[in-house]
């Protein structure tokens, strides 16, 4: 099943010129819903140093603060790059969130360079994310850059 990422991105850039007091968590729903090896969508925002849990979509997690350069979501907050798991067990530094999830796409948003953000999916299905996953995660947290 391909996913539409074109339309599901024109539906995002309608709700960031709409801002609605809830937009991440918009965000979140939307890209669960459309696409479907997305499983658990959520920000972690970077506050006092630390990646604390923003809005998100899917099974409540005990990961509610992650320290730079721990876990796939700290190493991106560390690099400022996106890294792709095709397979958790196969990561030193992963951090468990639900025996369920076989993948993950982690992608930072960035301000003026800076890390300030990130979006991070998880996936129950093995190593479904290809190159248009990432470009299109991209877009979305370039687009998404200025509302946090």
């Amino acid at each position: 099943m391909k996913a539409d990422f074109p339309g599901v991105l024109a539906e995002i850039e309608k709700l960031i010129a709409d801002r609605p007091d809830n937009m991440q968590l918009q965000i979140c729903q939307l890209l669960k819903d459309k696409i479907y090896h997305y499983d658990w969508v959520g920000f972690y925002l970077l506050k006092d140093g630390v990646l604390q849990l923003g809005d998100y979509v899917g099974k409540p997690t005990d990961h509610t603060r992650i320290p730079i350069g721990k876990g796939v979501c700290g190493q991106v907050a560390e690099k400022k790059q996106t890294i792709i798991v095709q397979d958790v067990s196969q990561e030193d530094n992963y951090i468990a969130c639900s025996l369920d999830v076989q993948s993950e796409i982690v992608v930072p948003v960035l301000r003026h360079g800076e890390f300030i953000a990130e979006l991070d999916i998880d996936s129950h299905s093995p190593a479904p994310f290809s190159n248009d996953d990432q470009l299109f995660l991209e877009q979305v947290c370039a687009s998404l850059a200025d509302s946090f």
